[in-house]
């Protein structure tokens, strides 16, 4: 059993087999993950914000879906990762507040989600399982010997994707 890898709001990491990663506390953040099924290097994006083109100071590139994927896929590769043999699975994304409106800045899980899988779609990395949207917190750990991303949720139990 390897060791495991925190990721924080607005960061990644990468890790090799048997390392494993985890992320705490995803509200409308995404927990993007992505992992090479034939070199089991992985790498895990928590991300904050959908597009680092709306804002201007955007030096933390983790923050955002778009930058933070592209990041992410660098250092795997960097590690020896292939991306024709990588696959993603995404969590988080809720929705942690009651509106009355649903105004666009309020829909933040719904917009990280929706640009995570429109970034994945262009960089050619099919997503095979997801656990997004709803309106509670998430913690996620993914094991890189066997694929599995363990989701836990405060009164929801765990489940495995």
């Amino acid at each position: 059993m390897g060791k495991m890898i925190k990721v924080g709001m607005g960061d990644l990491k990468v890790a090799k087999c048997p390392d494993n990663l985890t992320t705490l506390g995803l509200g409308s953040c995404v927990g993007a993950v992505v992992y090479d099924k034939n070199t089991k290097i992985s790498g895990m994006l928590h991300c904050m914000l959908p597009d680092s083109t709306k804002i201007s100071n955007n030096t933390n590139i983790a923050k955002f879906a778009d930058t933070g994927l592209d990041e992410l896929l660098r250092q795997m590769t960097a590690l020896g990762a292939r991306k024709s043999s990588m696959v993603a699975k995404i969590a988080g994304g809720a929705q942690m507040f009651a509106f009355k409106n649903s105004n666009d800045l309020l829909r933040v899980g719904d917009r990280n989600v929706e640009a995570v899988k429109k970034k994945l779609k262009q960089m050619g990395i099919p997503i095979i399982a997801e656990d997004t949207g709803l309106n509670y917190g998430r913690t996620i750990e993914f094991y890189s010997e066997t694929g599995i991303l363990l989701i836990k949720a405060v009164g929801k139990g765990q489940k495995e994707i």
